[in-house]
């Protein structure tokens, strides 16, 4: 248990994974003064695409692997 703990803890403390916590507090913060532009939108919406994306990939490949 203390091993898939210290586990989830590395991987979430990875780049991409601080990026888009901290993009997603922006967003929050924006979203509760009615202040989010287009652009930043535009940007948010590529960026968790992508790291979603990467997560799905990610757990897929380990699906095929192991059959």
């Amino acid at each position: 248990m203390k091993e898939l703990l210290a586990n989830r803890l590395a991987r979430l403390l990875c780049v991409k994974s601080l990026v888009t916590l901290a993009l997603t507090c922006v967003f929050a913060v924006l979203s509760l003064r009615g202040q989010v532009s287009r652009d930043f939108m535009t940007i948010y919406t590529v960026i968790i695409a992508f790291y979603f994306g990467s997560q799905l990939e990610r757990t897929a490949q380990k699906g095929t692997g192991a059959g």
